[in-house]
């Protein structure tokens, strides 16, 4: 294991780290649209939002990096496989962010609608000026622990041939015959990064804890 594989670890790390922030950041857009959906009193889009989260909550996410990879090749769209697993870990994180969200926006105290609609506040208003602000303070320790699982799910990405920290560590280990050196650096490597996460969304529910009794 000399210094040259090590920074190909590093690499295949820096690919995880950037996969999983542009699902995160895709994923908290589009899931702030699934979680106002949700929660819009309308039916149609109720059902929608619900029937979409119920699809990727339901369906393993290795199925979904399937499906967006191997799956639109059927329909003629070939996309290389950073773009697929990019729309694919986009998607779980929306699904799973959306329903986040919309619980912390059902848990605003109700008291709080009722006082922007005696305001006679519109519902744009309403929600950026009142029921967000507090929706994102109550789930940041949920968002964190989330962001801790999608990190660690950038491992499989591998399977379509992205070559991300665990596939690096794969050929890595492939090459010198030393699997529990190179996959223990690897589990390092995934510690150093989702720990102090980890650490900060404990310390954010036990704050917020305290701050409600």
């Amino acid at each position: 294991m000399g210094w040259d594989e090590f920074l190909f670890l590093l690499k295949g790390l820096q690919w995880t780290v950037a996969l999983s922030g542009i699902a995160f950041i895709g994923g908290a857009v589009a899931g702030l649209l699934v979680a106002l959906a949700r929660t819009s009193g309308i039916r149609v889009l109720e059902r929608l939002a619900a029937g979409y989260i119920a699809v990727f909550q339901g369906s393993p996410l290795l199925l979904q990096l399937f499906v967006v990879y191997y799956g639109l090749v059927l329909v003629g769209i070939k996309l290389d496989a950073w773009v697929a697993v990019a729309i694919g870990f986009t998607l779980h994180a929306s699904a799973y962010l959306g329903e986040i969200w919309r619980g912390a926006i059902e848990a605003v105290p109700r008291g709080q609608t009722e006082a922007a609609n005696a305001l006679a506040l519109r519902y744009r208003s309403r929600m950026k000026d009142i029921i967000l602000p507090q929706a994102i303070r109550i789930s940041l320790p949920a968002t964190i622990g989330f962001l801790v699982q999608l990190i660690k799910g950038t491992s499989l990405a591998a399977i379509v041939g992205f070559t991300e920290l665990a596939r690096a560590g794969s050929i890595i280990s492939n090459q010198i015959f030393q699997p529990l050196l190179v996959f223990g650096i690897v589990g390092a490597l995934y510690f150093i990064l989702c720990w102090p996460l980890s650490v900060y969304g404990t310390w954010l529910e036990q704050r917020f804890a305290a701050a409600a009794r």
